[in-house]
């Protein structure tokens, strides 16, 4: 037996309309309106590990592993790990630093365009 654990190079959250459609949590979901400089709680199923050192993509997923292109740079905060009803979850707080409203590539790899040098 091992310790179930995944390695999100990213955070891949719902559209909106799940919230409003009564399916998700308003934490597993995209806000509306991102805005600059806002942090935004997040709560996503089973135990996982974010990179907390610098920008990750937010992106919007559909589940089954269908991921949209970079919504937005983020840095996770804080993440922290808890059971409820016996099921494992990750909740934290996210920050926006830029928010993608084109189809450009913003991200190489994991880091922001420009910043390999």
């Amino acid at each position: 037996m091992g310790i179930k654990v995944e390695f999100n190079p990213d955070l891949a959250l719902r559209n909106i309309s799940e919230f409003k459609n009564g399916n998700r949590k308003i934490e597993e979901c995209i806000p509306e309106n991102l805005e600059v400089d806002t942090t935004y709680p997040f709560l996503k199923c089973d135990q996982r590990n974010y990179w907390l050192y610098g920008p990750i993509p937010l992106i919007e997923t559909k589940g089954n592993e269908v991921l949209s292109r970079p919504k937005a740079s983020i840095v996770i905060t804080e993440a922290t790990h808890f059971i409820y009803n016996g099921a494992i979850f990750t909740r934290g707080f996210y920050k926006v630093f830029e928010v993608f409203n084109d189809a450009a590539i913003h991200f190489e790899c994991f880091d922001p365009v420009g910043t390999r040098k």
